[in-house]
């Protein structure tokens, strides 16, 4: 069980990205009162938290009914984050962690952003959906496994919104050369546990 923890806590740590969303709170956030931003990260953490616990519960059903075999999902879920991991090494400016041109835009002129461009697609992204119904397909129906996955989503959401009550602190503590390092960090471990998935997801397809 331990293993399983470790690996769910630094694929969801990795996937969802605490410090990039908090940096990406921060500046989105300057001129709010602490209750606001407070208010805000509640709400976005909360929401994030059941999209994701959604996509880890409820996304293995689904594919059964359209055929997707487990290790056909744990093949395609780990390119996807591997993808994720190559883009936080390289600190690519496609990052899924980042907001597009129009998202940056949209997001200025909103009052809330809890639910845009907080809780998705930063933290609810397509790597964090991934991830959560890749390691409820590794856990095969156990039923101690899933609490583990869970156990640790909201031990990262917990961080997460520490990290976001935290973020004007933050941003101006660690600075840029930090985040980057951790992001590099997390990108290796990643990158590692995405390629580990894919040969098992290859070797339990029968093709070799």
């Amino acid at each position: 069980m331990l293993e399983i923890a470790l690996t769910s806590f630094t694929t969801f740590f990795a996937t969802i990205g605490p410090v990039q969303a908090a940096v990406l709170f921060a500046t989105l956030t300057p001129k709010m009162t602490v209750r606001a931003r407070a208010a805000i990260a509640v709400r976005a953490t909360v929401i994030a938290s059941l999209i994701l616990l959604i996509f880890t519960f409820l996304g293995q059903p689904v594919l059964d009914q359209l055929g997707v075999t487990i290790p056909a999902l744990q093949t395609a879920g780990c390119i996807i984050l591997l993808i994720i991991a190559l883009d936080m090494i390289f600190a690519r400016p496609t990052s899924a962690f980042k907001l597009t041109q129009m998202e940056d835009a949209e997001a200025q002129t909103k009052d809330d952003i809890a639910v845009f461009p907080l809780a998705t697609p930063p933290l609810a992204g397509p790597g964090a959906m991934s991830a959560g119904i890749l390691l409820a397909a590794n856990a095969e129906g156990n039923v101690a496994a899933l609490r583990v996955i869970v156990a640790a989503l909201l031990a990262v959401m917990a961080i997460t919104l520490a990290l976001l009550l935290l973020s004007q602190q933050l941003n101006a503590m660690i600075g840029i050369t930090a985040q980057r390092v951790l992001m590099r960090v997390f990108g290796i471990l990643l990158a590692a546990i995405a390629v580990q998935a894919v040969f098992r997801g290859v070797g339990a397809s029968g093709f070799v």
